[in-house]
C-alpha cells in the first residue's frame, strides 16, 4: 500500500472528475491524504480519503487578486495562491510520508509542491489539455495584440513572483506555461483524444481516459416518474455561473407553452418564487440529479463546463451551450466542431433566437448522431478505472 498526496484547489469541475479515481485508488489499498476547499470534505470523505483543507476565503482572495482579464494575469493568481496553499501543506503533513502525488493541472501550485517534496507526480487534467506549443501560441498573441502599456506590468508581476517563489521555497519556474498547467511525466486528461482539440498532437505521457463520471448527491427530491417517456429538454448553467433570472425568464418565454417537457436547474443562489409564474411544461428545481435526467434528455442547453458537456455527450445528448466564462468558450467551441451542438451568446440573447436555436438542433439529425459517436467513443474509454491503471503503471515502472 502506496501513501498518496492528492492536491486540489479547483472548484466543482476539478474535484468531481476526482472523486471515481479516488475512491478507485482506495479501493486497490492506496492511502490518499487529499488537500481541497472545506466544502468539499464530505464528498471526498466518502471515497475513503483523509481529508484536510486550507482557507478558502484567503486562497480565492489570492487567485482574484491577480486579475481576471487576460491568460497572464490569471497565472499571477495562481502564483499569488502559493503563499496560502504551500504553507498550510507543508504544516499539515509534517514528519509524514508519501510515496508520490497526484496534483490538478491547474490549482494547488502542484508543481512547486512535488519539487519541495522531491515526490514523483500525475497531473490530473479535468478540462482540455495543452501542449507547451499551442499555450505558447495564446501567449504569443498576447504580447502581439495587447498594448505593451498593459502586458508589460503583467509580465513583469510575473517575473517578480516567480523570482520571490523560486528564492522563498528554492523551486524552479521557468515559464508561465509550467505555473499554469502543471505538466508532469504522466498527465490523466478526463475525455478522450476524439473531443480533445488536435488530439494527435500529444504524446504518451498524456492518458486520455474519457469522462471519469461519479453520481453527484442532490440534497433535493425528484420525481423521476414526471419526466417518465417524455424526452425532455434539460436547462442548468452549473453551480458557479447560474445567478441568472432574467435567462430563465427568457426559456420560459421561449419554450413555455410548447409540447416539450423542460426540466430547469437553477441553483441555491437562485430564489424559484422570483421567477414569477411558471409554465406548466417547466419542471424547477434548485438541483436535480443531473446525470438522470440526461439519461431521458433530447437536449441540452448548458453553460459549457467540462462536467456538464461531459455527462450530456456520455448519453448521447445534443447540446446548446451558453459559455458563461473560464474554459468554456472553449469547449463550446469544439462542440461545434464535432457537430454535437451549436453555441449562443448570453449576451444579446433573445426568446426567439433560442427558440429557433432548439427547434434547429431537434430537427436536424447530424447534431444527434454526431453526439451518438462521441457517446460511443466516451463509453468505449475507460474513466477512472483507466486513470488508476495509468497510475500505477507509472508507479511501478
Amino acid at each position: 500500500m502506496a501513501r498518496v498526496l492528492f492536491i486540489n484547489g479547483g472548484s466543482e469541475g476539478h474535484i468531481n472528475p476526482t472523486i471515481g479515481v479516488v475512491k478507485e485508488l482506495v479501493s486497490r489499498g492506496e492511502e490518499v491524504v487529499y488537500f481541497c476547499i472545506e466544502a468539499y470534505r464530505e464528498r471526498m470523505e466518502k471515497t475513503g480519503a483523509t481529508v484536510r483543507t486550507f482557507d478558502e476565503q484567503k486562497f480565492i482572495k489570492a487567485f482574484i487578486s491577480g486579475g481576471r482579464e487576460h491568460v497572464l494575469e490569471r497565472i499571477n493568481g495562481l502564483l499569488l495562491t502559493a503563499d496560502i496553499v504551500i504553507p498550510s501543506v507543508l504544516e499539515q503533513i509534517k514528519n509524514e510520508h508519501f510515496d508520490y502525488m497526484i496534483h490538478d493541472s491547474m490549482f494547488g501550485c502542484g508543481r512547486l509542491l512535488s519539487q519541495i517534496l522531491k515526490l514523483p507526480a500525475i497531473n490530473s487534467c479535468t478540462t482540455f489539455a495543452q501542449t507547451q506549443e499551442s499555450f505558447d501560441h495564446v501567449m504569443q498573441d498576447f504580447f502581439l495584440n495587447v498594448p505593451s502599456e498593459i502586458t508589460g506590468p503583467i509580465y513583469e508581476k510575473f517575473h517578480a513572483l516567480a523570482t520571490m517563489l523560486q528564492k522563498k521555497y528554492e523551486v524552479e519556474i521557468s515559464s508561465p506555461y509550467e505555473v499554469f498547467c502543471n505538466p508532469a511525466p504522466l498527465t490523466i486528461v478526463y475525455t478522450t483524444r476524439e473531443f480533445q482539440p488536435n488530439g494527435e498532437a500529444f504524446d504518451h505521457t498524456y492518458q486520455f481516459v474519457g469522462p471519469s463520471l461519479f453520481s453527484r448527491l442532490t440534497h433535493e427530491p425528484f420525481d423521476m416518474t414526471a419526466i417518465q417517456g417524455k424526452k425532455p429538454i434539460y436547462i442548468s448553467l452549473g453551480t458557479i455561473f447560474n445567478q441568472a433570472i432574467d435567462f430563465y425568464k427568457l426559456c420560459f418565454e421561449a419554450l413555455g407553452n410548447t409540447d416539450h417537457t423542460i426540466v430547469m436547474s437553477v441553483g441555491a443562489k437562485t430564489q424559484i418564487t422570483d421567477l414569477g409564474e411558471i409554465p406548466d411544461n417547466f419542471i424547477v428545481k434548485r438541483y436535480v440529479p443531473q446525470m438522470d435526467v440526461l439519461e431521458t434528455a433530447q437536449l441540452f442547453i448548458t453553460h459549457g463546463g467540462m462536467n456538464s458537456t461531459s455527462e450530456g455527450l456520455y448519453f448521447g445528448v445534443p447540446l446548446i451551450v451558453i459559455p458563461q466564462s473560464a474554459d468554456q468558450p472553449i469547449i463550446a467551441e469544439q462542440v461545434v466542431n464535432t457537430g454535437t451542438g451549436i453555441r449562443l451568446q448570453m449576451q444579446n440573447l433573445t426568446a426567439k433566437h433560442l427558440r429557433e436555436a432548439v427547434d434547429d438542433v431537434l430537427s436536424t439529425s447530424s447534431y444527434k448522431s454526431a453526439a451518438a459517436n462521441m457517446r460511443e467513443s466516451f463509453r468505449e474509454s475507460g474513466g477512472y478505472r483507466d486513470a488508476v491503471d495509468a497510475i500505477f503503471e507509472k508507479r511501478q515502472g
